[in-house]
């Protein structure tokens, strides 16, 4: 005969212990209340075979009849049953009690940690929610600071613009106001009748310069700016 692989947890005994004594142990479904001393009876029956040392035994029969379909089929009128699945007797009162006093400890433990996940699970959404609201508001702050040196920037650039604009209406304003007072001198039409040391004014690009005549040539006259740079100028950029 092969012998039985050993089991180890409580669920795989009780599972043996259903299919080896089918009128008394239950695996699925309602129980039935067991006859009280039926650990030895269980003793009696099992072989080195079986592989189930005592220990486990204790610990497998704890969980059967703490488990609720056990607790529920522990009540007012129901019998007590052997390994057989002969009757043994009628349940105590107290023992009706106790079961029902542990199936009501047992559910308010239940209901207790049902009450403890969802206290922990809507503490976790609010940090959850916390945390959001605080990036929304970070990334909000953060569009309004970008907002904001935009702003000051385009008002940088508006004041650069503006002051460049007067800058250069003020250039245009004075270049206007040369050329109309260079409208007013006149212009050397004869250099023979300039003298050396006379001053006049000498067109240098779009700016008029006084000069003073160093020297008469044919091919125009020597002048000296204030700058002290020499240099010689045809007639038509001369005026007094």
């Amino acid at each position: 005969m092969e012998n039985q692989p050993k089991l180890n947890s409580s669920k795989e005994i009780i599972a043996f212990l259903a299919k080896r004594f089918p009128q008394c142990f239950i695996a699925e479904g309602k129980a039935r209340p067991l006859k009280i001393g039926i650990f030895q009876d269980i003793v009696a029956r099992l072989t080195e075979e079986d592989g189930i040392s005592k220990t486990q035994l204790r610990s497998a029969l704890r969980m059967y009849t703490s488990s609720w379909r056990y607790l529920y089929g522990v009540k007012e009128g129901a019998k007590r049953v052997d390994l057989d699945g002969n009757d043994c007797g009628d349940l105590k009162s107290e023992h009706v009690e106790y079961a029902r006093q542990q199936l009501m400890d047992a559910k308010a433990r239940i209901q207790a940690q049902r009450t403890e996940q969802k206290v922990r699970k809507r503490e976790f959404q609010q940090k959850v929610q916390k945390v959001d609201n605080e990036k929304i508001l970070s990334a909000t702050s953060s569009k309004k600071s970008v907002s904001s040196r935009s702003t000051t920037k385009i008002k940088e650039i508006n004041k650069r613009h503006k002051h460049h604009s007067c800058s250069k209406n003020q250039a245009k304003k004075t270049h206007n106001s040369k050329m109309a007072n260079l409208a007013k001198l006149q212009s050397v039409t004869d250099i023979s009748t300039l003298k050396v040391g006379q001053v006049l004014k000498v067109m240098v690009g779009q700016s008029i310069v006084d000069a003073s005549v160093l020297e008469i040539a044919k091919d125009g006259v020597r002048v000296q700016l204030p700058t002290g740079l020499a240099m010689i100028v045809r007639a038509e950029h001369l005026k007094f």
